[in-house]
């Protein structure tokens, strides 16, 4: 019976890996941090609600919300979120918890993404080649064109907006997730190299390649059924997904960091956010949920995290006080 908790990938990363995520944020990043942000009513009385739109990869324009606390004195520590597969940043009272605890919340769209459970607002600029319904195969034969390749950026972008904010301390900037979301967030963990803290519940597009033969359900089917059309691609597929894949950047993410995971997760197998567990880098923590699927541990891992971050990026809390541990009960 397979040990998650001794479990390492199989994983290889690219030689060019580096180079190709170097050049790829360079190239963002030669696009004019040019913001429009825009209050949005809600008749809120401790927080204020702002529309955001910043330029991600190419470019293209971005839209998240960005919730302030109302009455913060100095500058305020921020925690930059991603949302799971197929949602969007929702609407602009949801999502308070963050804001409601001193933070500077940027909630980020993944760019076409939000017409299933939540809201999104960002279309996709750009097309790419025949795909299966969904996200994970867009351009997923070349590493240029893959659709990823734009959310990794637009998520170092957000990062970027936030950390360009007068009310922001930059020092003290957080990214969170749960599945998709925190795939996303261990990429811009691995992409920005001086955040303060993350937070990773469920992370998917970890250990992509053993996931995919493990998984038979949504989403990682989209990759099974892609290649069961498409036999002679599996090479190229794989090839390309090598650039994305969470351990990759769990091995250059230096902030500290905690992990949750549920043992019966059959979205995102727990031996999966293992194996970018056991790479991560930086100061990390885990809790497994024995009992628990994709939510794994729900509004526990929620308090658990605000618990962390209060000690990591609390007002008077600039630096990181302490390295955390395994925490193996569940």
């Amino acid at each position: 019976m397979l040990n998650i908790w001794e479990y390492c990938s199989s994983y290889q990363e690219p030689e060019d890996f580096d180079d190709f995520w170097t050049s790829t944020i360079a190239e963002a990043r030669r696009h004019e941090l040019v913001l429009k942000i825009e209050p949005v009513e809600t008749y809120l009385v401790t927080v204020e609600v702002f529309d955001v739109t910043f330029p991600g990869f190419g470019g293209h324009p971005i839209r998240a919300l960005l919730r302030l606390p109302q009455h913060c004195k100095g500058k305020l520590p921020a925690v930059v979120q991603f949302h799971g597969y197929s949602g969007g940043r929702g609407a602009a009272m949801e999502d308070l918890l963050w804001s409601s605890a001193g933070y500077a919340h940027l909630y980020m769209d993944v760019r076409g993404q939000g017409g299933d459970w939540t809201s999104g607002h960002t279309p996709v600029p750009v097309g790419s080649r025949p795909a299966y319904p969904g996200f994970l195969t867009k351009g997923i034969e070349n590493r240029d064109d893959y659709f990823y390749r734009r959310v990794y950026t637009d998520a170092v972008r957000a990062v970027d907006t936030v950390r360009s904010l007068d009310f922001v301390d930059p020092e003290r900037v957080a990214v969170i997730g749960n599945s998709q979301g925190a795939g996303i967030a261990l990429a811009a963990a691995g992409l920005v190299p001086d955040l303060a803290a993350a937070h990773f519940q469920a992370p998917f597009l970890a250990d992509i390649q053993q996931a995919t033969r493990t998984v038979r359900a949504f989403a990682y089917e989209e990759i099974t059924k892609y290649l069961a059309a498409r036999r002679d691609s599996a090479d190229r597929v794989w090839q390309t997904l090598a650039y994305f894949d969470g351990i990759a950047f769990a091995r250059r993410a230096q902030a500290p960091a905690w992990f949750s995971a549920g043992q019966l997760d059959d979205v995102v197998p727990a031996h999966a956010v293992f194996g970018a567990y056991h790479e991560y880098r930086g100061p990390k923590q885990i809790r497994l949920w024995e009992h628990n699927g994709h939510e794994a541990g729900g509004a526990e891992d929620l308090a658990i995290a605000l618990s962390a971050f209060a000690k990591v990026l609390g007002p008077g809390s600039p630096t990181y006080p302490g390295s955390p541990t395994d925490t193996r009960n569940s």
